[in-house]
């Protein structure tokens, strides 16, 4: 996992919104999007609940969003 992939779990799981989190971080919402699916696939697990609606993150995308604050990661994608 990337600091720049960390940024972008915290993005969308302040923002709950993939174009407003792909906004923040200064990307299309298209790159957002593959970039947290390819996060995914290396982890073997579903980050975002995608069928909720605003998108929230799963019990173990809570975690992940968990350590990646833990490390410091902000929400600014900068």
């Amino acid at each position: 996992m990337t600091l720049e992939q960390m940024e972008y779990i915290v993005a969308l799981d302040n923002y709950r919104h993939f174009v407003k989190a792909a906004e923040a971080c200064g990307i299309t919402q298209s790159t957002l999007s593959s970039m947290i699916q390819k996060l995914e696939l290396e982890l073997g697990v579903t980050i975002f609940d995608r069928k909720s609606h605003p998108i929230k993150p799963t019990d173990v995308g809570q975690e992940i969003i968990r350590q990646a604050k833990a490390r410091g990661v902000d929400v600014t994608c900068e």
